[in-house]
């Protein structure tokens, strides 16, 4: 992820186009507030809808769409899902200012303070849900409850977490879904006919997950061991689609070892992903543990 280059208008007009896809049938679309932090280098885009209690979303590697599951929890609590720098639209170039994981985790919290977001419940998906551990770790004052969806974060010879870098585009949705062939799979990495547009989809996809790559790998062990007994006691929910491939059941132990209020749900029919498989199940079960 180097300065500009000739590529970056086209990337730019893939985030942009990203940011218009729709988030399923019946989804409404949240409010979008922009907030620039990191001494104004890097804008937030900030998606926030509901009432109630706040709830922070961080996404996956593959970049932020308003989806049933958001919506769902946006009826009982008050949702605020920031886009991952570098992913907003038309803000390529904002993840060259994001150097180290420890800035990506000052980011947020100060993206939290302009929010006024004092407590909430943290929610993350993959790459999303180390980055809720690492910003819980930093403040623990400030989390009330962590639900986390397949997270990484954590590494074991025996069973190492997948490098969906290195996975064929075509071949992802075989590795993210139990179902490949589902709705959520053609919604998240839909690749539309006409050319052009194909092009711009596989770039936006691309830079999204560049964006995220550069804090997970070459192995996705950033030495959170050793920082989240900070987070040791936090009612923390565990949620993993039974059939994930990319990161194997078994750290669903390693994360339950270092989280002591943990309590772990397995979703049936689903893979990587069980908040896009599985949206009505996993936002029922996700809602009311935030809610007890």
């Amino acid at each position: 992820m180097g300065g500009r280059g000739l590529g970056e208008p086209l990337v730019a007009r893939a985030t942009s186009q990203a940011a218009s896809r729709p988030g399923g049938r019946g989804v409404t679309s949240p409010e979008a507030r922009t907030v620039a932090v990191w001494r104004k280098l890097v804008p937030f885009r900030v998606h926030v809808k509901g009432q109630g209690p706040a709830v922070v979303f961080f996404h996956g590697p593959w970049g932020l769409t308003w989806d049933a599951f958001l919506d769902a929890l946006a009826r009982r609590f008050t949702v605020y899902a920031p886009e991952h720098p570098g992913t907003t639209p038309g803000e390529p170039e904002t993840i060259q200012h994001v150097q180290s994981l420890w800035d990506l985790v000052l980011c947020y919290d100060e993206l939290l303070d302009q929010l006024g977001v004092s407590t909430a419940s943290f929610v993350g998906h993959s790459f999303g849900a180390m980055v809720a551990c690492e910003v819980a770790a930093l403040r623990p004052s400030r989390v009330g409850k962590l639900a986390l969806l397949d997270p990484i974060g954590f590494w074991r010879d025996d069973a190492p977490v997948v490098n969906w870098t290195l996975v064929a585009p075509a071949e992802l949705p075989k590795w993210v879904f139990h179902d490949p062939d589902g709705a959520a799979a053609k919604k998240l990495f839909a690749i539309p006919d006409d050319r052009e547009e194909a092009a711009l989809a596989r770039t936006r996809l691309s830079w999204a997950m560049g964006c995220a790559d550069k804090f997970v790998w070459p192995i996705p062990d950033k030495g959170l061991k050793r920082r989240i007994h900070r987070i040791e006691a936090t009612p923390t929910l565990l949620m993993w689609g039974e059939h994930d491939r990319l990161v194997p059941l078994v750290y669903e132990q390693e994360f339950r070892r270092h989280l002591t209020r943990a309590r772990v749900e397995i979703v049936k029919r689903a893979g990587h992903a069980p908040h896009l498989e599985q949206a009505a199940e996993a936002a029922t079960v996700v809602a009311q543990f935030l809610a007890g």
